[in-house]
């Protein structure tokens, strides 16, 4: 037997998507939507936050084995 499709919200626009196979865009209910976040992405509009580095730090690994 197999399980009744799980539906999830569209990212972009909050449409239920199927969650299967044949959905080819998924989790977006469109390639429209799968680009239009794409270009959000590319346009810096979403940013992951991350910590300032400090002076000198840029790059570097406190307690590394060269």
């Amino acid at each position: 037997m197999s399980e009744p499709a799980r539906y999830v919200s569209c990212p972009r626009c909050g449409t239920q998507v199927a969650w299967v196979p044949e959905s080819r865009f998924r989790p977006f209910c469109s390639e429209r939507c799968r680009m239009v976040d794409l270009g959000a992405w590319a346009t810096e509009q979403y940013r992951v936050g991350a910590e300032p580095q400090r002076d000198g730090q840029e790059g570097t690994r406190e307690n590394e084995d060269v």
